[in-house]
């Protein structure tokens, strides 16, 4: 694993499904498809993207759904938790949502993407 020094933890709610990432994400981003909408039940989700050889499992892999064709969603076999996105087109890179770090405030969205898919009011202004 690449740059030790810069750690992060996560796993799924049941502590079945853990991993480790070293070194900066290469982005964190705010998706808006209808897919990611789907298949985490949000009005948007936040994925943290590594590429493969940042990622260590600490305990069980995931599981895996193809939610698309060249599209793997990683879920807990146990309890649930949608976890990660690998696809075809990143290929080598494996996405987290933010939620399933220990720390999710260790990252901070920089853009928004597919944004002709966002709900109306998911991209307005704060006032």
């Amino acid at each position: 694993m690449e740059n030790e020094a810069m750690k992060h933890q996560g796993g799924c709610q049941c502590g079945a499904v853990r991993f480790e990432t070293a070194g900066a994400p290469r982005f964190v981003a705010n998706c808006h498809c209808k897919s990611c909408r789907k298949a985490t039940g949000a009005a948007f989700s936040t994925w943290v993207g590594f590429k493969d050889k940042q990622i260590r499992w600490l305990t069980n892999a995931p599981s895996f759904h193809a939610s698309s064709p060249g599209v793997r969603r990683g879920f807990c076999a146990a309890c649930g938790t949608p976890l990660t996105y690998a696809g075809e087109k990143w290929s080598g890179e494996t996405h987290f949502l933010i939620g399933v770090f220990d720390e999710p405030t260790a990252f901070t969205p920089g853009n928004n993407v597919f944004t002709e898919d966002a709900l109306d009011w998911a991209l307005t202004p704060k006032e």
